[in-house]
């Protein structure tokens, strides 16, 4: 089975590269220092600090062979070559909610890089898909766990 492509834009991209280089340089530095200093306490087989430091570099290993897969089998959307007739992964998004009338602004991002917090929302989420392909004026529905919620695509721009 082939590995899942992961979309990333630039900035995305190059937010995995910094979280890798510092999960490689820092964090993998301070947790061989923190096995050290439980070794240094003696006995290691009833060291809680030793276990714990063991199980944090357990994790950061294993985030490091995540990101490594991630960043391998990465696509990067071109956002000059993001058109604004349609929605697309790399888009920017005005939608109006019309059920209370409030105007929604979304970027459309892959999912390693969504962040609602950002208003960065998945191509693969109920949104996202919903969206993604529609023009200016179309309405969408979106079945989500509350209900189904309708949309109108006001504008499409380039992130």
């Amino acid at each position: 089975m082939a590995e899942k492509q992961i979309i990333l834009t630039e900035e995305g991209l190059r937010k995995l590269e910094e979280k890798l280089e510092h999960l490689k340089t820092v964090r993998r530095h301070d947790v061989a220092e923190r096995i050290k200093q439980a070794i240094d306490f003696g006995d290691i087989s009833e060291n809680s600090e030793y276990e714990d430091a063991k199980n944090e570099q357990a994790f950061i290993e294993g985030e490091i062979l995540t990101l490594e897969k991630m960043l391998r089998n990465a696509k990067l959307i071109d956002e000059n070559a993001v058109g604004i007739d349609i929605v697309t992964v790399g888009s920017t998004v005005i939608l109006k909610d019309m059920e209370f009338g409030d105007e929604l602004e979304y970027t459309i991002v892959g999912s390693a890089e969504a962040d609602p917090s950002e208003f960065k929302i998945s191509n693969e989420s109920p949104v996202g898909e919903a969206i993604i392909g529609q023009k200016v004026g179309s309405v969408v529905e979106v079945n989500v766990p509350a209900g189904i919620l309708k949309y109108e695509v006001l504008n499409i721009k380039r992130a």
